[in-house]
């Protein structure tokens, strides 16, 4: 994976396949991989586009005071140091989040959108989850962090069946984590991002998708991104949790690929 300069920050990313230029954007946790079981199928019709977010796996853990709309910022000089100057979007979580400022700030830079397990704005619930989330990161540490988090993240079937490999995961992510202050800025970036007076901006065509279990943003969430953007078409899926894109990778690739192609 190289890095490029987008100014103030060295940007981890790869580049995979030809085609209409595909970004795939992570959500808090803001590395690439996370597109693992996306990139070989996407790669086929799409140059496709993954990075580490700015305080997040190999790119700059700056310490300055995260928001969404400097992530989005961050995309998109991503985009221009590599002469993408538009390209269909997959954001999923705060990726997502990314995504809606894009569209309604610069909808000149993106042919499509699909947001994926994703917010409009906060709620009484995400507030007490952030929070939660947060208190245990500076009270407990990464490792404790990790491991709440994953209860939220996948499904309870997929946890039991993958203890091990858990454990040694969050043991390697504990290890080259970015600094709790860094990640503690982006959780209260997610908190404050809020598009819903915006959507109706939204013009591109939109796929709004999420699990049907998923605990961190509930397919309420997805409803009322859908019901206020224009033309917005929504898709439940039946699982995979919040970590859909990697838990039941086959139907996800396939809804997501299937509106993609019929874009591009």
């Amino acid at each position: 994976m190289p890095a490029i300069s987008i100014g103030d920050a060295d940007i981890y990313y790869e580049d995979e396949g030809q085609g209409p230029p595909l970004m795939l954007v992570p959500g808090l946790a803001g590395q690439g991989s996370f597109w693992i079981s996306q990139v070989p199928d996407f790669s086929r019709d799409f140059r496709t586009i993954v990075h580490d977010h700015r305080g997040a796996g190999r790119s700059t853990h700056s310490r300055i005071t995260y928001s969404v709309e400097q992530m989005a910022d961050d995309t998109l000089r991503l985009m221009d140091a590599l002469g993408t100057d538009t390209a269909h979007f997959v954001g999923h979580s705060t990726g997502g989040a990314i995504g809606q400022v894009i569209a309604t700030d610069h909808p000149d830079r993106l042919r499509s959108l699909v947001l994926s397990a994703t917010w409009a704005g906060p709620d009484p619930f995400f507030r007490r989850l952030f929070e939660s989330r947060k208190r245990t990161l500076l009270d407990s540490g990464v490792e404790a962090y990790l491991r709440a988090s994953v209860l939220f993240q996948a499904t309870p079937k997929w946890v039991s069946e993958h203890d091990e490999f858990i454990g040694e995961l969050h043991r390697v992510t504990a290890a080259s984590y970015a600094p709790v202050e860094v990640v503690a800025s982006r959780i209260d970036a997610i908190v404050r991002h809020d598009r819903r007076r915006r959507l109706s901006e939204i013009r591109v065509p939109t796929l709004v998708v999420v699990a049907r279990d998923d605990m961190i943003t509930p397919p309420f969430y997805s409803e009322e991104l859908a019901s206020a953007i224009p033309g917005a078409k929504l898709v439940v899926l039946e699982g995979g949790g919040h970590f859909s894109p990697a838990i039941h990778a086959g139907p996800y690739n396939a809804t997501v690929g299937a509106f993609l192609r019929a874009v591009r």
